[in-house]
């Protein structure tokens, strides 16, 4: 929607309240240029994994045209063939679209939502711009143009009724859970795994050893950073995505690396208590929090049967921790 916020008096841009009838057009052509090569990009982008979706928002990019062309012979109507060079980003309370290549990487649900969100703009951008002409013509053009925007939410429920029917819904559903689970369950799973598992034997060392709570927090500390950024590098270096097709190193990187980083901090951070053995006890249960937590996990998303989740990850992650205990009981 238009956002009448304190940037209007952005250096450099125009208010839309100073615009003429004939820029609010050559402003309302170029919006629907871009809003149609937006979705044609959307479609690109789905055309693999999602094939009904691309079909749906192929035909929105072609009602976008079908707009263009409609305020075109307007303007040539009323001002002749020329048509001003203004664009969003000239008017300073205009809304903005969000870059493609940030919302295409965020998943179908927020490319659907965001498509959504830019229908109920352009629809109250008409509404607002008809106010302002005094021309017949133009006020009922744009008023048509404001209710079909309305009406494309409508039009794209037809649409996915049309084309997203029951077993292709499904299947573009499935595609999109394998593409989560693979970009950023997985490699968080394994960072969390990593994170939880590895560090108890240095951390329980170390108190074990010392009975000092400042010391066994540091090297806590020191291990949960230290494995999350070596885990982070290692998934974001050795697969790109483009042939395993796991999705953005960046985003892997980043949920193997926090989530490593997390499961070190979980039982690090107790030691922030100065008594030792309330800060041991605290630690020894989030431990087993942590450990319950993965198996959870595994068999939510990665469909890992809970009996054997649990001798992989509890199993083995009490003997890491006895084995910690013991060399600094040692």
């Amino acid at each position: 929607m238009l956002s009448f916020a304190p940037l209007s008096f952005a250096r450099g841009r125009r208010r839309f309240a100073d615009l003429s009838e004939r820029e609010i057009l050559a402003l309302a052509i170029s919006a629907e240029e871009d809003d149609g090569r937006i979705y044609d990009g959307y479609a690109e982008r789905l055309e693999q994994d999602y094939p009904a979706t691309a079909t749906i928002f192929r035909e929105m990019a072609r009602e976008e045209d079908g707009h263009r062309r409609a305020l075109i012979a307007e303007h040539e109507r009323r001002f002749g063939p020329t048509i001003p060079l203004i664009r969003r980003e000239h008017v300073a309370d205009y809304v903005s679209r969000q870059p493609i290549w940030l919302i295409e990487n965020l998943g179908i649900e927020r490319i659907r939502a965001e498509a959504e969100r830019m229908e109920k703009d352009a629809a109250r951008f008409y509404e607002v711009a008809a106010q302002r002409s005094e021309d017949a013509g133009t006020r009922r053009l744009l008023g048509d143009l404001a209710a079909a925007e309305r009406a494309h939410e409508h039009k794209a429920e037809e649409l996915v009724a049309e084309n997203l029917g029951g077993d292709a819904r499904q299947e573009e559903d499935r595609t999109a859970r394998r593409q989560m689970i693979l970009t950023l369950v997985q490699p968080g799973l394994a960072g969390l795994m990593d994170g939880s598992v590895s560090t108890l034997a240095p951390i329980f060392a170390t108190a074990f050893a010392t009975r000092d709570p400042h010391t066994t927090l540091l090297v806590g500390l020191a291990a949960a950073v230290g494995a999350g950024i070596s885990m982070g590098f290692t998934e974001a270096a050795h697969d790109d995505g483009k042939l395993s097709g796991r999705g953005s190193p960046i985003k892997r990187g980043l949920a193997s690396g926090i989530m490593t980083a997390v499961g070190g901090l979980g039982h690090a951070l107790p030691y922030l208590i100065p008594d030792f053995w309330t800060a041991t006890s605290i630690a020894f249960a989030v431990v087993f929090l942590e450990l319950w937590a993965i198996v959870w996990i595994q068999n939510r998303f990665m469909e890992t049967p809970v009996l054997r989740a649990t001798v992989q990850v509890v199993v083995g992650g009490a003997l890491v921790l006895a084995a910690g205990a013991a060399i600094g009981g040692g």
